[in-house]
């Protein structure tokens, strides 16, 4: 780039990063007198009209947002061929620098981090607006350790146009999600995923996939599962490795969403740095308690034994011995059934809604035990609590049975072929068969508007009942518009000619008396602007005001001819000339 100035006020000082997209500049703002960073696009992407396009309204669209943890936008604008975006400077390193000196961060600061994140995608995916790109280079650290997201817009623009309708992989192949992989539409939820892989290569310093090539890798999204994050440090809560592999499901209905996550990573947060406000509904980290406790239940079991050992040997006492045994356990199945017994009383928590591993967690912490059964349920996702019983807030006997009902989603079903009918049939078909339409996208086509021309998944995919079907139906057939030329002045003859050159027709053709020579167009409808192909003109031709009853008759029969030739017949030969030289 040789300007150093853009737009006479973004004075380019330095060049501080270069990546696959972009040239980023320390610049001066000298209307504001402070730092700003400007990202150029590379040459390659100038020459692409449709990337330019969406580049400028996504980042337009960015710079709307307004949150701590998001890199403000000031500007958008091109200067020279050159397209560039006007950000807040943020100084310091990346993330990806930082998970390179550190190896892996400790655990509350990931936690944290990923919480800013989650916070700022939700209030993104709140405006509408999806990041597409979320990985370590593009989260930049502040001097006070907070997060901030970079490429609001710019991501979403290059992720439109190189992949969701070329169909190439690119991009950042070791964070984006399986929708992406695939190329299919992208939704907030696949930031969600990105950002599992990223909390998931904060902790264990590890990517979850890694391949010798992008597709390698990329295939490894689609189909692979993720280690464990215990598997590399077994110091990790489950409740935080429940979380991460949340975030990474495959199936895009099984992540939360980032206002979900953000408020999970929260109350995390606040338990990992013990913080007594936080939720007392959340799962408690008592693993070195529970270690005690076994410690304890064996010394005791070991000091009982020794005292009773002899007393047990003797024969006198066998068969009260037995009927001792056997009414204990009479007594503990009816414990295990009821709130009956010694135990503490304890009120049972809420789990429904909560993940299965949670939920279980939950309830152990409560001291009490768990029965898990499954059930399908299309309008709960797959692998949370459906319903519990006893109800949350019963007050039972600690060590009592709680059982929960996980859902395993809607019952399985085959997506039915659409392609064809119309958007109303296709939508109530689905309904009929219980699953539920999500997106509609419309895209220029030959065929009818309104019908389907393809689904997301496609035809013959193995569904659950209740999960979500996107539709992309046609809107028709995009006509070329054209300038509507002024014709007036014309004769009608030379009129025409210039009107059907450019893919218009000559509509009604009347006559009105008028002072310009006789037989020259006078007015026209309409007079100017933008029209379809194929939009008919209509013209109004001048007749004298000034000629003799039998010549304007005359005349008039004449002109009248004309007319009625010009609309029964088609337009003679090209003579030579046009409208802009008939004066």
């Amino acid at each position: 780039m040789t300007a150093q100035i853009l737009k006479n006020r973004y004075v380019l000082q330095e060049k501080i990063a270069n990546g696959g997209m972009a040239e980023v500049y320390l610049a001066e703002d000298k209307l504001l007198h402070r730092n700003v960073a400007v990202k150029i696009l590379h040459e390659e992407y100038r020459k692409d009209a449709e990337f330019v396009g969406k580049f400028h309204k996504e980042a337009e669209a960015a710079a709307k947002l307004s949150h701590p943890n998001i890199v403000n936008i000031y500007d958008v604008g091109e200067e020279n061929g050159a397209h560039f975006i006007v950000m807040e400077y943020v100084p310091g390193d990346t993330l990806k620098t930082l998970i390179k000196e550190k190896k892996k961060i400790p655990l509350a600061d990931a936690v944290r981090i990923a919480g800013e994140i989650a916070e700022a995608l939700s209030a993104a995916h709140s405006q509408g607006i999806v990041h597409c790109d979320i990985k370590p280079q593009n989260i930049l650290m502040m001097a006070d350790g907070h997060a901030k997201i970079a490429d609001f817009g710019i991501a979403r623009a290059v992720t439109e146009s190189t992949m969701t309708y070329s169909g190439n992989i690119v991009g950042s192949v070791h964070y984006f999600s399986p929708e992406q992989a695939k190329g299919t539409y992208i939704t907030p939820k696949s930031d969600v995923y990105s950002l599992g892989i990223l909390l998931y290569e904060m902790i264990t310093g590890n990517l979850p996939f890694t391949g010798d090539t992008p597709v390698a890798i990329a295939m490894k999204h689609l189909h692979d599962a993720p280690l464990p994050l215990r598997s590399f440090d077994d110091t990790v809560p489950p409740v935080v490795e429940a979380i991460v592999m949340r975030a990474i499901e495959k199936d895009p209905n099984m992540r939360p969403t980032s206002a979900d996550l953000a408020r999970e990573l929260r109350d995390v947060e606040h338990l990992l740095r013990g913080n007594t406000a936080a939720d007392l509904d959340a799962t408690q980290f008592l693993g070195n308690l529970k270690e005690a406790e076994v410690v304890y239940s064996g010394q005791d079991s070991k000091t009982k034994s020794d005292k009773l050992g002899s007393f047990f040997k003797s024969k006198v006492f066998i068969a009260g011995l037995i009927i001792i045994l056997a009414l204990g356990f009479l007594i503990g199945a009816v414990i295990s059934v009821g709130k009956f017994g010694g135990g503490e009383e304890v009120s049972v928590p809420n789990v429904v809604g909560k993940q299965m591993n949670l939920a279980r967690q939950v309830l152990e912490d409560a001291h009490l035990r768990v029965n898990v059964a499954e059930t399908y349920d299309a309008s709960v996702p797959a692998g949370e609590v459906v319903s519990q019983s006893p109800e949350a807030g019963a007050k039972v006997k600690s060590d009592r049975f709680v059982s929960i009902y996980v859902s395993k989603g809607g019952e399985a079903t085959e997506m039915p072929d659409l392609k064809g009918l119309s958007r109303t049939t296709a939508e109530s078909r689905l309904k009929k068969m219980g699953l539920t339409v999500g997106s509609v996208y419309e895209k220029a086509s030959s065929a009818e508007a309104g019908t389907v021309l393809s689904t997301d998944p496609p035809a013959l995919t193995k569904l659950k009942k209740g999960e979500i079907v996107d539709l992309i139906v046609s809107k028709g057939e995009q006509k070329k518009t054209v300038k509507v030329p002024n014709v007036t002045g014309a004769s009608l003859d030379i009129a025409t000619e210039s009107i059907e050159s450019l893919g218009l027709k000559v509509g009604r053709v009347t006559s009105e008396k008028s002072k310009q020579l006789a037989g020259t167009i006078i007015a026209q409808t309409p007079s100017s602007g933008e029209v379809e192909e194929g939009t008919a003109i209509n013209l109004t031709i001048a007749k004298s005001e000034t000629t003799t009853n039998a010549n304007e008759g005359a005349q008039k029969n004449q002109t009248n001819d004309n007319v009625e030739k010009r609309e029964t017949s088609p337009p003679p030969p090209n003579k030579g000339g046009d409208a802009g030289k008939n004066q």
